[in-house]
């Protein structure tokens, strides 16, 4: 997420981080490369421009402090100016119900699949969700959304033999009233540009369902187009939020970091998939601190919290203290893992570790370790000392790989088997001691992880 803007202000931050007395210039330097480190992603030349000069005020006459470095003293202006650039303050939702949703954008934005998945985002908080198809020329368009609805057992509203679409607003909202939906979303269509009868086409529509939320769909790769969009669209009918999708891809950022200052108003929800529940909800502190590679546990424990077995990963957890720990465990916290989403997006959420790159290699040789196992029987995967030559040869060609691979794998679980073992007694005690007054006075639990 945001790889090329988290590389270039990594780089800016290492030079910050060097500095032991602040000087006007050695200042002047690090903020160019800051400067430099927005432009590249594509921020809106006036974000970052005015983005520098807050920073710069910001340091000119603030008194350093004893406990910190005047580098890190810069870097945590950076982090609290980032969060207001990517909008501080509440991003909640109408409280209102039934709660009318209006999504608007344009085309190949996303907004069909953001549909669905705002509408699971809100099942999961508690409402009956309806989906109402408004885009009446492109192509599929309704289909693509009915077959959302039925995926998921959404409502679902659609009239195949009108192009009328503020009537087609105005029977989906009574269907939805009807078959009491307290969350009807209205699935807009798009163009490859601003043009005059998209704008009135949503005006219409909007003055026929007076929804409570209007959410801009934005791609984030759009660049500082995406800040003229935002603002054809905020002019017309008052946008209340922004979903910015593709956030999984090689996206700068400069969206997501020019929206908010530009038109004033919030991103709400970012996409980070393709799949429905791939969409979490926009927090501009937890965003700051990914942006300047500081990870976001917070987000990476909802998520656990959210989508793992706890009863599972709390029997995984035992059995790790006991050293107990069989080829059948290793291949369900496998399975529990693979929950939380791709390795590089668990990786960039702790701390230190964004740097990390989890590439097509490592998300190969996962799995091919999960298809190692289950290769076995239950007897050889709780038994592992009962592989001989035939039965590995026998893994190997049921899993599609050679021996070797099979004797690698078997080798570094007996390597972490006798490592967890040797941390059972005094000895390991006093490590896990040692590990537990370097983060705080207690060891840091991410469920689901397995710790």
């Amino acid at each position: 997420m945001l790889e090329s803007l988290k590389d270039r202000m990594g780089q800016a931050l290492r030079s910050l981080r060097g500095i032991s007395k602040l000087t006007e210039e050695n200042m002047e330097e690090a903020l160019k490369e800051v400067r430099t480190a927005l432009l590249s992603a594509d921020v809106h030349f006036k974000v970052a421009r005015d983005f520098v000069e807050r920073v710069k005020a910001a340091c000119i006459g603030q008194a350093v402090l004893q406990s910190v470095t005047p580098g890190q003293q810069i870097i945590k202006i950076i982090h609290d100016e980032l969060v207001t650039l990517l909008g501080e303050g509440s991003t909640e939702l109408s409280g209102k119900r039934p709660l009318r949703i209006l999504l608007v954008g344009l085309h190949g934005s996303g907004k069909t699949t953001s549909t669905g998945k705002l509408a699971h985002h809100l099942r999961k908080k508690g409402y009956k969700p309806a989906l109402i198809a408004c885009d009446v020329y492109r192509p599929a368009a309704i289909d693509q959304l009915e077959t959302i609805a039925n995926k998921e057992d959404f409502l679902f509203f659609a009239d195949r033999n009108t192009q009328d679409v503020p009537n087609i607003g105005k029977q989906g909202l009574r269907f939805a009233q009807d078959a009491a939906a307290d969350a009807i979303l209205f699935d807009t269509a798009g163009r490859l540009q601003i043009d005059n009868d998209l704008i009135e086409e949503i005006k219409k529509l909007h003055q026929t369902i007076n929804p409570d939320e209007i959410f801009l769909v934005a791609d984030s790769a759009l660049g500082q187009e995406a800040v003229n969009v935002a603002k054809h669209f905020h002019d017309a009918v008052e946008l209340t939020g922004i979903i910015l999708t593709k956030l999984d891809g090689d996206a700068r950022g400069g969206a997501a970091l020019s929206m908010k200052s530009i038109t004033g108003v919030p991103i709400k929800f970012m996409g980070v998939g393709e799949k429905v529940d791939d969409f979490e909800r926009f927090h501009p502190d937890r965003m700051a601190q990914r942006i300047l590679g500081m990870g976001d546990v917070v987000s990476l424990v909802e998520q656990a919290q959210e989508k793992l077995d706890h009863e599972e990963t709390e029997r995984l957890a035992q059995k790790l203290r006991k050293a107990d720990f069989t080829l059948e465990d290793f291949l369900a916290q496998l399975q529990q893992m693979k929950k939380l989403g791709p390795l590089n997006s668990i990786m960039e959420k702790l701390p230190g570790m964004g740097d990390v790159s989890i590439g097509d290699k490592e998300t190969k040789q996962l799995a091919q370790t999960e298809a190692i196992i289950q290769s076995m029987t239950p007897k050889e995967r709780n038994s592992p000392q009962i592989l001989n030559g035939s039965r590995r040869m026998r893994i190997a060609k049921g899993s599609g790989v050679q021996v070797k691979d099979v004797n690698a794998l078997l080798k570094q679980f007996t390597q972490m088997r006798k490592m967890m073992k040797s941390m059972k007694g005094a000895k390991g005690k006093k490590m896990m001691q040692k590990m537990a007054n370097m983060g705080g006075g207690k060891m840091p639990n991410f469920p689901g992880m397995g710790f």
